[in-house]
């Protein structure tokens, strides 16, 4: 392992959401416009993933008053405090750039539904239960025992 794994590794969050390319997906973003902080939710669909460990992160794209709206979040930033996923996509690509080029009901992804559907939610919450309960552990105060 490297040195630069082993301090990413400490950074990351130890719960991180479970998403795909084409999902549909509400980031909850902190902002902070001078002395107070709020979250935003930029809610759009995931066209790309990209990075691996602490450098992960998802672009999502949004049409706001007809003109493309695309952001970045890095998934382990201290400001990104939530990602939900509202509906899965089904897509047969990696990266949904084409989505650039279409307007109207062009932009749609087709939902998936179904068993893979289930089956890509039970790993989320499979995925959720594992980060609580690691949590919970590490978080529990040693017993000591007095001999």
């Amino acid at each position: 392992m490297s040195l630069i794994e082993d301090l990413g590794r400490e950074e990351q969050k130890q719960n991180v959401p479970v998403v795909h390319v084409g999902d549909e997906a509400q980031v909850h973003y902190l902002i902070k416009e001078g002395e107070k902080e709020r979250i935003q939710i930029f809610q759009g669909t995931i066209i790309s993933i990209s990075g691996r460990g602490v450098a992960r992160t998802i672009t999502v794209r949004k049409t706001v008053q007809g003109e493309g709206v695309e952001r970045i979040f890095p998934i382990h930033s201290p400001r990104v405090k939530d990602v939900v996923v509202s509906k899965h996509g089904r897509v047969r690509r990696s990266k949904l750039y084409y989505l650039r080029d279409r307007v109207g009901k062009g932009t749609r992804v087709q939902e998936l539904v179904g068993a893979k559907a289930r089956r890509s939610r039970a790993l989320a919450q499979a995925v959720r239960k594992a980060a609580a309960e690691e949590k919970t552990e590490a978080t529990a105060p040693e017993e000591t025992v007095e001999v």
